[in-house]
């Protein structure tokens, strides 16, 4: 069992990490391996809608997302981490997700997916919305906790003194590993759900 966590601060020892590494604790005494990777400070350009990646099976931009989407098949579930700029994930993060996520040709059924966020104050929810919603066009479940997937804090550190944000994080690694061990178990038992091929209705004809 392996788990990607994608950072997406630009604070490699900010809000997000300490967000992430209550979760890593939790993933260590179920035995399930983690791998976090930092994209905030990477130079990441986001989707030109050229399509290439449907010619080639890659985005035509070759950098860190192309690195990770090769590896993709690797992990049991993913992780994504981003602290809330405006109301929304920062710019790294959806440039990142949104060329990842298209371009990939790996199968991502069943892996299953979580998104965590920071802020001061607000933002919050919105932010969660918005990266939830790359893992349910990816058929991949969301791991859920006792209340939305956020930490608060502004200056680095802040983070360990939201005891409730914490807890949360606590149970959603609880839960997440619980559900990618029992994917494991379902898709031995059952394999994955049978697959149809799409049908795609544009509006515009």
């Amino acid at each position: 069992m392996k788990i990607l966590m994608i950072n997406g601060s630009p604070h490699l020892k900010g809000n997000t990490q300490i967000a992430f590494e209550e979760m890593i604790k939790i993933f260590d005494e179920q035995g399930i391996e983690t791998e976090v990777l930092h994209i905030g400070n990477k130079d990441i350009r986001g989707c030109v809608g050229c399509m290439s990646c449907k010619k080639t099976g890659q985005c035509v931009f070759r950098d860190i997302v192309n690195e990770t989407a090769a590896k993709l098949d690797e992990y049991d579930g993913i992780v994504i981490g981003s602290p809330v700029y405006f109301g929304s994930a920062n710019a790294t993060v959806t440039a990142f997700m949104d060329r990842l996520f298209y371009s990939t040709t790996s199968d991502l059924t069943m892996k299953v997916g979580a998104s965590v966020v920071v802020a001061r104050r607000g933002g919050l929810s919105a932010t969660f919305d918005q990266l939830n919603k790359y893992f349910t066009i990816r058929n991949m479940p969301i791991a859920s906790s006792q209340y939305w997937n956020s930490v608060h804090g502004k200056e680095a550190g802040e983070a360990t003194e939201d005891v409730e944000g914490l807890q949360v994080m606590r149970v959603l690694a609880r839960n997440m590993s619980f559900l990618v061990k029992s994917i494991d178990l379902g898709k031995k038992a059952f394999g994955l759900p049978e697959k149809e091929v799409m049908t795609k209705t544009n509006f515009v004809r």
